[in-house]
């Protein structure tokens, strides 16, 4: 069978290329073409377009580039329309990936199936009747969708599980927490700065995320610095020049040709590309940008602060109390049901708020058990591996069947 997948950014990549594999197991005669990254490619898609080409968040930045935006929509649909797949499977990414759908609908009979469903339950619910209309089948990874599109909308829904559960059990299996050259040489060359700990800082996976929440992440961090190395996990897929420091803020570690790869100077931070989890395996706390990461960092078990600004952080605020239709922004605090981490979203993410939290969650601080315990049952409501598996069956059964 002939699959094309869809998905907009590092996180999408990542789990799109799982259910390739997957679905590679369930139909050995499986092909692929996708709009999506590396990870996907990797897995033997024929790549169209990658999504750092296409990765644009936020009002302005879309309006902005709002043309290429729509030449790679155009291109999409132009090209599902000549290879005819057996299925279009969209992973994420709504506000390109219904318009997708919607077209896909409106000129085949092409089935469509959504692995990662809309979070509509966070904002913008009337796309349920886009859902209802243009989705042949919905895979949820998230425990409490079930309830919501089932109970709220009558739209059928399958829990498959949470691929994030996969990839952290898997690497954790066959990464064992060997000991390192100064505790975290992270495959950087020797730890100047001794056997310190480290304050792992994860600010996101897009432009506009990274540069507005990494400098603050840095101001909020720095006085720890003696006592522990900081260290940035990079996206894959970004320029170098996105973690550039910015004035007034502690110099990133580097040889004297300013190397990413390098090692840590006293008082400064360095950043390491595709070794999130290796980092976090080594890591004492995080300051995490909500998504994907904070579930990473939860299921490692790293204490972690969740971090979020916005420009007009006031106004944001208010837009969010009006707007946003669930309690909380990160994935495990609405897995868990309750406020396991703490948020600091929009003005209220100011370096000294986020330093205080920070302290918190350090070794000796006031909240750092308390989030462990947290996490224990958070990751039980999250159940056990296997999503991927569980996706790919039910799409190759539904096809096969159809």
């Amino acid at each position: 069978m002939k699959y094309y997948l869809i998905a907009g950014e590092a996180s999408g990549d990542l789990h799109a290329s799982r259910l390739m594999a997957a679905l590679r197991d369930e139909d050995p005669g499986a092909s692929f073409r996708c709009f999506g990254g590396d990870m996907m490619k990797a897995e033997g898609g024929e790549l169209v377009q990658h999504y750092r080409d296409l990765a644009y968040m936020g009002f302005i930045p879309v309006l902005m580039h709002l043309p290429t935006i729509v030449r790679g929509m155009r291109r999409c649909q132009r090209d599902i329309l000549a290879w005819q797949p057996d299925a279009v499977i969209l992973v994420d990414y709504p506000g390109f990936n219904l318009k997708i759908a919607r077209y896909v609908k409106q000129h085949t009979r092409i089935p469509v199936f959504y692995y990662i469903s809309p979070k509509i339950w966070a904002w913008k619910e009337h796309r349920i009747k886009d859902i209802r209309r243009d989705v042949d089948c919905l895979l949820s990874i998230l425990p409490f969708e079930v309830q919501y599109y089932q109970e709220k909308h009558h739209y059928p829904i399958h829990y498959v599980g949470n691929p994030t559960v996969d990839e952290v059990a898997e690497w954790t299996k066959s990464h064992s927490k060997s000991p390192l050259k100064g505790e975290a040489s992270l495959a950087l060359g020797e730890d100047q700065g001794g056997s310190r700990p480290i304050i792992a800082l994860l600010p996101g996976s897009r432009k506009q995320e990274i540069r507005s929440n990494l400098p603050r992440m840095l101001q909020a961090a720095a006085p720890f610095a003696d006592d522990y190395q900081l260290v940035v996990a990079a996206a894959p897929g970004l320029d170098e020049a996105v973690y550039s420091p910015s004035p007034g803020l502690p110099q990133r570690g580097g040889d004297k040709q300013g190397n990413l790869q390098s090692s840590i100077v006293n008082g400064g931070w360095r950043v390491v590309s595709g070794q999130t989890l290796r980092l976090l395996q080594h890591s004492t706390a995080a300051l995490v940008t909500s998504g994907t990461a904070t579930l990473e960092t939860a299921l490692m078990g790293v204490p972690q602060v969740v971090c979020y600004h916005m420009k007009a952080g006031r106004l944001a605020s208010l837009a969010r109390r009006l707007f946003l239709k669930v309690p909380y922004i990160s994935l495990v605090n609405l897995v868990a049901g309750e406020e396991v981490v703490p948020e600091l979203v929009a003005e209220q993410m100011t370096p000294e708020n986020v330093r205080r939290h920070l302290a918190a969650i350090l070794p000796g601080g006031s909240a750092r058990e308390a989030q462990l315990r947290g996490y224990e049952r958070m990751a039980a409501r999250l159940g056990s591996p296997g999503a991927p598996k569980r996706a790919a069956k039910i799409i190759v059964e539904r096809i096969f069947s159809g």
